[in-house]
């Protein structure tokens, strides 16, 4: 009752101040809710640039909702609805595979009346119905076992009703279109029906349903099946819906269509385009070989990474859990791997979402930080674009390749506007080479760091005050363009919205990293006069910052400077960044610790993006008062930076309490920050992503912290600094840890408040220590 009080308070404040009418317009790109993904629960796949959204039965669009199959930001399946005798089958189970390469629905038969007049009916649970579902290489497979457990000879009426409407996801997100392409639908023989869209932006979007065996009857919208089955008989039937984009008036995929312009470097490689299978297969063969084909595939991703098991069976799942959607959100680029952003709405690159990945999962695996760096290198803007927020060695910040980012209806088919993307960028080169020593892609990529430092001192810098601020250039751009960038996200101490150009807490911690890290990369090269210069500059930005952004007051680093320099006096999960970074003076380490983890910051789950009393504070917020496991994580990481390891044990022990409540133990997107409440879980946010990629990494992350867990290639050492360990883990075991050439096996072991290390196999020279 005291939250929602609170709240009433604030609201009521809030509208005396002004500022509620400019709330009530929804802002552009906003994801509108209709319903909640958590009223019931939904299934993800994902395979290169394709995913899939399917309720428990692994059907779509039996409810409105975000389900379909989607391709390049397209829907290019919206129904698909599996009935016998025209009734739904009844529920008996439902789990995505461990390593989420498919999906395993078990069902049944309900009562089933076959003639009102004799009474003629199957009983329930006399046939089991056994679905596979799974996407490879631009298809989805669908097989549809049954088998009878009946005494009696049954003829069986199958139909599967579908549907393709070729919306683009801002438009399943909630954004309004005057015009749209042309769609046509066609039966091409007797096991195909062709959708066709002919799009506004000349692209011709199809979609192929293959049916196996041939159906008794085959319509545009629905395939009808008739199955015997005699007592204890089996039967199969399968879908394949393929999915392909074609210039229109060529036969030509239209990712080889782009050209020699910068698009050319965001195609994807795999899950593009859809290998034709040989002629005179059949579709149970052809299921059969891609199911076959998508393992080997996931497990040549992820051979030779390192893998944890602990004392705790509940936090094993998770991690098992984590580490699947980790690689499912993997897509595959000319650079290397890429983690996409997360499903259902931003399956697709974003930089600071895939660096922040790549730097909590980089002891898993460094693959992601390298595929990122090449990426983000190859990518980044090279002139002066105000419609996509871009200048020269501005870092992406996401890509899309839907209709109306083709068309500019949205700006965000190459879009530039993150702030914080850029050093961060840099930021990520130098961990990736501290732990890997990989001298080769550091110098691949040295140019566009270079051109990301001239970015943060001249573009970055819009007044010349030492700090880099950001404003859009065009009134399509995001409003905000920190990792918070919600139109609300930025406000002063009494509500009213900052005015930019903005300077962020978190981002002048991210510059101040990069360029202690480009020193070090800089001198590593032999740049010696480059890596003073640097060390000097972040030495006086440390200063500048200090005296900018501390507040006395409210006891933490204010959350930003607006346009005239004034400080937005807002406790935040911000200024945990700050430590995250090392730019938080070692003085004032502690106190913006117990600011982040007082009631007021941290609800008894995970500390909460906005401090409860703030003016804007709302638990049930985007930004302003949820929680988020990604900003947990790297608050975490800072307070291990300043040995505060009891504090970072505290937010990951909530945390993993938060796991329990989920399922499949996966930590979400974000949720709702109300105060925890005995014998009650997490209150979900309605429109959270899951998987999400960096709260996938997460767990990692934290774990790291806690152990003060530091890989130093330079030193060919591995060292933890006054670890502990939280009351769920009484032991962890890391295997296969990697630096450089050397591989570790290693058993951590708590013992009341000390940890004991043990090396369990050792290939390589590498060094263990153990700092108190």
């Amino acid at each position: 009752m005291a939250e929602s009080v609170t709240k009433v308070q604030a609201v009521t404040q809030a509208a005396l101040r002004g500022f509620q009418d400019a709330d009530e317009v929804l802002p552009p790109y906003h994801i509108e809710a209709h319903t909640s993904l958590t009223e019931r629960p939904l299934r993800s796949l994902k395979f290169g640039e394709s995913f899939a959204v399917l309720d428990a039965y692994g059907d779509i669009g039996v409810q409105p909702g975000p389900e379909g199959v989607y391709f390049q930001d397209t829907r290019y399946l919206s129904r698909l609805e599996l009935t016998i005798e025209d009734q739904r089958p009844l529920m008996l189970s439902s789990v995505m595979q461990d390593d989420n390469g498919a999906l395993s629905v078990d069902m049944t038969t309900p009562d089933i009346r076959l003639d009102a007049h004799d009474e003629t009916t199957i009983p329930r649970e006399v046939i089991a119905i056994e679905r596979t579902k799974f996407l490879f290489r631009g298809a989805c497979y669908d097989r549809i076992g049954l088998r009878s457990y009946d005494s009696r000879h049954r003829t069986l009426k199958i139909a599967v009703a579908f549907d393709a409407d070729y919306r683009d996801l801002f438009e399943v997100r909630g954004t309004d279109r005057e015009r749209r392409g042309k769609r046509a639908v066609q039966v091409a023989s007797g096991t195909e029906v062709q959708f066709r869209y002919v799009g506004l932006d000349e692209i011709v979007r199809t979609t192929s349903l293959h049916f196996g065996p041939k159906p008794k009857s085959l319509e545009p919208g629905r395939a009808v099946f008739e199955v015997e089955l005699p007592p204890g008989g089996r039967a199969s039937l399968f879908i394949r819906v393929v999915f392909e984009a074609h210039k229109a008036f060529t036969s030509a995929p239209a990712a080889e269509q782009v050209g020699e312009d910068a698009a050319a470097k965001l195609s994807l490689a795999a899950g593009s385009s859809h290998a034709k299978p040989p002629k005179g297969l059949s579709e149970g063969t052809i299921f059969a070989r891609a199911y076959r084909d998508t393992r080997r595939d996931q497990r040549a991703l992820t051979a030779g990474i390192t893998t944890i098991i602990s004392s705790n069976d509940q936090f094993n799942e998770g991690a098992c859990r984590a580490t699947a959607d980790l690689y499912m959100l993997a897509s595959r680029t000319p650079e290397g791997i890429y983690p996409f952003a997360g499903i259902p709405w931003y399956s697709t690159v974003f930089g600071r979402d895939g660096i922040i990945t790549a730097m909590m999962a980089l002891w898993i695996d460094p693959n992601f930080a390298r595929g990122v760096l090449g990426y983000l290198a190859a990518t980044q803007a090279k002139a002066v674009d105000p419609a996509a927020d871009a200048q020269p060695g501005k870092v992406l910040h996401e890509t899309r390749r839907g209709e109306m980012a083709m068309l500019g209806e949205v700006p965000f088919r190459h879009y530039y506007g993150t702030i914080d993307g850029t050093p961060l960028f840099v930021m990520l080169a130098w961990e990736y080479y501290s732990v890997t020593g990989d001298r080769e892609t550091i110098a691949k990529v040295w140019p566009a760091l270079k051109l990301a430092l001239a970015w943060m001192n001249t573009y970055g810098d819009r007044d010349g005050d030492g700090f880099v601020e950001y404003a859009r250039d065009t009134d399509k751009g995001l409003e905000n363009q920190g990792w918070k960038d919600s139109h609300d996200s930025i406000f002063h101490a009494d509500g009213q919205l900052a005015k930019g150009p903005i300077a962020l807490c978190e981002v002048q911690g991210y510059v101040y990293a990069a360029k202690n890290g480009m020193a070090k990369l800089a001198a590593m090269l032999g740049h010696d006069d480059l890596a003073e210069t640097l060390t000097h500059e972040a030495r006086t930005l440390r200063e500048k910052f200090d005296a900018a952004f501390w507040n006395e007051e409210i006891g933490t680093y204010a959350l930003a400077l607006d346009g005239a320099k004034k400080q937005c006096a807002v406790r935040s999960s911000n200024a945990g960044h700050a430590l995250f970074t090392g730019i938080a003076l070692p003085e004032r380490a502690a106190r913006v610790a117990e600011n982040l983890l007082s009631k007021d910051g941290f609800n008894g789950w995970g500390v909460r993006t906005i401090a409860r009393g703030e003016a804007r504070y709302n638990p049930m917020s985007y930004h302003n008062g949820s929680i988020w496991p990604h900003d947990n994580a790297m608050i975490a990481m800072g307070l291990a930076r300043y040995d505060l390891k009891p504090e970072a044990a505290r937010i990951f022990q909530g945390m993993f309490e938060t796991s329990l409540y989920q399922d499949s133990k996966r930590l979400p997107e974000l949720f709702c920050g109300f105060m925890r409440r005995r014998q009650r879980g997490p209150v979900s946010y309605p429109v959270a992503c899951s998987p999400q990629a960096w709260a996938a990494a997460a767990p990692f992350a934290f774990l790291a912290a806690c152990l003060g867990m530091e890989l130093d290639h330079g030193r060919n050492r591995v060292r933890f600094r006054n670890p502990i360990l939280p009351p769920f883990l009484d032991g962890i075991s890391i295997y296969n840890l990697k630096l450089g050439a050397s591989r570790l096996d290693l058993r951590l072991q708590r013992h009341q408040d000390d940890v004991t290390v043990s090396v369990l196999r050792r290939t390589g020279d590498a060094q263990v220590a153990m700092v108190k």
